[in-house]
């Protein structure tokens, strides 16, 4: 390992670190983001909104894919950075080659799993007796893509904290770019419809997962060696609880989205805009809904090797302008992203194509109502990815879950029985203000902690299976 080569973390300033950081981490998550988006535009417009439809059932199944990831990716990243700070090479590299083996593994199980119990999982999800046919089409195709897509996504974790986030935004940029191509070719001018869309999207997923492979030749800070790919439970036992947070926080909106979907088919139905139309709606909202968080999670996501390397080699001080600069991102980001709901969803809403007006009457209810709050998320969520950068999986998980599961998921099953099926939609705002209240909580006690650590001179250090201090 050459302990010099991320050394910059702990001398450049803050503000333009962070920016050469965060700037290809939101790049990667969005064009993420967009690979969905993307089939949802075309769909719309070739297919119609049916085909909109099947497609919000079958993305729960690409949302378990990414959790499973990041899970991966996110914690051998932060365990990775922490090495760096600390130089200690030898677990740094060997971290790297057990997050591949674990990644190719379960992307290969996954796959099998999901194409045995296809049917099962579509009703599951939501789907209903007129998009059915849609969803089988997309999915057949979309589970081929799943290995390629975990593998690319978990690598650029670990790419960002190799101290290359330019290389990890072109890898996802270039998967996009081939999908956003190949999308219109396969529907309007091939006519492969459902099918087009899911194969346009899976050779990007191929693409992106290649040249992510290709940089595991050519890293900075480690070397790959063959003992690397030797599965070390031990380890993993330390690298995986740093990726929890995410992997939850990915969990949960597949928790949601199956919730969600059921809820407005069942509250839909017995409603004027029956049940395919919240169905597409929401599911639409939600992918919005992704872009924001993808700018949110690449801000605090790019930041976190800088925090994980200054909080490792003992530099408070930086941790906590970090997180100073990085809160006043999220929240402008929030406030922008609310005031364009707020004002301005009807344009938004078309972009995905042009419907009646009871679709757009419900669209614009969507909008204005789930996402109100979406300031207070955004925040949120940042605390979140900022404690597991400082080596704090519980503290994480717990936001993570708060939010995402604990209160969004018996939220959504009871307001519905008292407002309809737009009572759904309440749960997000919710949600967002007691979470965030929790995060503030949180983040205050922590911050308290390093300061008791500054004052007893100490220093930050991996050892046994967690991060602890010593002095």
């Amino acid at each position: 390992m050459n302990e010099q080569a991320n050394r910059y973390l702990a001398e450049e300033p803050v503000g333009p670190l962070m920016l050469k950081f965060s700037i290809p981490c939101i790049m990667s998550l969005l064009v993420s983001a967009l690979y969905n988006i993307v089939d949802q535009i075309f769909i719309g417009r070739g297919v119609g909104y049916l085909g909109n439809g099947a497609t919000n059932v079958v993305f729960p199944v690409t949302i378990v894919a990414l959790a499973i990831a990041l899970l991966v990716g996110d914690g051998c990243a932060a365990f990775l950075s922490i090495c760096q700070g600390m130089g200690d090479g030898e677990r740094a590299h060997r971290s790297v080659g057990n997050a591949v083996t674990v990644i190719v593994a379960t992307g290969l199980v996954l796959t099998v799993l999901l194409a045995v119990f296809q049917d099962k999982l579509l009703w599951a999800f939501g789907a209903t007796k007129n998009n059915i046919a849609y969803a089988r089409e997309y999915f057949r195709y979309i589970v081929v893509g799943i290995p390629f897509f975990m593998f690319a996504n978990a690598m650029n974790s670990v790419i960002r904290a190799d101290g290359s986030p330019a290389f990890a935004m072109l890898s996802t940029l270039i998967g996009c770019a081939i999908n956003v191509v190949l999308d219109p070719i396969a529907i309007f001018v091939l006519h492969w419809g459902m099918a087009g869309a899911a194969l346009a999207t899976v050779a990007g997923q191929l693409v992106s997962a290649l040249l992510a492979a290709c940089y595991l030749f050519r890293t900075k800070s480690f070397r790959l060696k063959r003992s690397s790919f030797r599965p070390e439970w031990g380890l993993l036992r330390r690298t995986m609880p740093l990726g929890i947070s995410s992997f939850l926080t990915q969990i949960s909106i597949v928790v949601i989205m199956v919730v969600m979907n059921n809820v407005l088919v069942i509250y839909g139905a017995r409603s004027r805009y029956g049940a395919d139309i919240p169905l597409t709606v929401v599911g639409i909202v939600m992918k919005v809904f992704q872009i924001v968080v993808s700018i949110v999670v690449g801000i605090a996501a790019g930041s976190q090797p800088i925090v994980g390397y200054n909080y490792g080699a003992g530099r408070h001080d930086r941790v906590r302008r970090i997180f100073t600069v990085m809160m006043t991102a999220e929240a402008c980001v929030g406030l922008i992203a609310m005031i364009c709901f707020e004002c301005f969803p009807l344009p938004i809403i078309r972009i995905f194509g042009s419907e009646n007006e009871l679709y757009n009457e419900f669209a614009v209810i969507s909008f204005r109502v789930f996402l109100c709050t979406i300031a207070l998320c955004c925040v949120q969520k940042a605390c979140s990815i900022f404690l597991q950068s400082l080596g704090k999986p519980m503290l994480s998980m717990s936001l993570s879950l708060l939010r995402d599961f604990i209160l969004s998921v018996p939220l959504t099953l009871i307001l519905p029985r008292y407002l309809g099926v737009t009572g759904a939609l309440y749960s997000g705002p919710i949600a967002d203000v007691v979470s965030f209240a929790a995060a503030v909580f949180c983040v205050r006690r922590v911050f308290r902690e390093l300061r008791k650590e500054e004052t007893g001179n100490g220093r930050t250090a991996v050892s046994g299976d967690r991060v602890r201090c010593v002095s």
